[in-house]
């Protein structure tokens, strides 16, 4: 059973290997560089338990999360968690933003949102934080396509849960991934 501490952990560990651990040739690899080259233990079967490789509902020992963070820079796993509580790069804060919220909308209302490179759409406002689209250039949204958000955020990108096309409803969709959105306006 893992925590969001320990699923940072393991993110953290992976992107100090370089390499993304998901095969049993890539956990047992890691466990011989930990061996040989930081002087930690940790068996590959340990490795994969931590990582879901293999089913396992226990917590990891304390002994496995303080080699872990050492392998990354800390003292132990308590000094990680302190790092990690401190840091500003992981602590929830309010920040300033330009944005379109749906509830400052009226039915029939227009709003206009793009991103890079070159992403623009017309939307209409259907009431409910509801969508339609009515233009779209360049996007792999289409025109009649239709989503639900409570607002748009300028410089962050757009997540939504779905988008209805043709009465059906697609995967998670995300625009502006690298960048944001650029454009935000309600057009009068």
């Amino acid at each position: 059973m893992n925590t969001p501490e320990i699923e940072e952990l393991k993110r953290l560990v992976e992107e100090h290997y370089g390499k993304h651990l998901t095969t049993t040739t890539d956990f047992e690899e890691f466990s011989v560089i930990l061996r040989l080259r930081h002087d930690i233990f940790v068996s590959p079967s340990t490795l994969k338990r931590l990582y879901g490789y293999v089913s396992d509902s226990h917590k990891p020992r304390t002994l496995t999360l303080d080699s872990l963070s050492a392998y990354i820079g800390h003292k132990d796993y308590a000094s990680f968690l302190l790092w990690l509580k401190n840091s500003t790069r992981y602590n929830s804060s309010f920040f300033d933003a330009c944005q379109l919220v749906s509830s400052d909308l009226e039915r029939g209302d227009n709003v206009e949102i793009g991103w890079a490179p070159n992403r623009l759409l017309r939307l209409e406002y259907i009431g409910d934080s509801a969508y339609r689209v009515v233009e779209a250039h360049n996007s792999k949204l289409q025109s009649d396509d239709m989503f639900v958000t409570g607002c748009f955020i300028k410089e962050q990108p757009l997540y939504l849960p779905y988008i209805e096309r043709n009465g059906e409803r697609t995967p998670p969709f995300v625009a502006g991934r690298n960048g944001g959105l650029s454009i935000v306006r309600k057009i009068i």
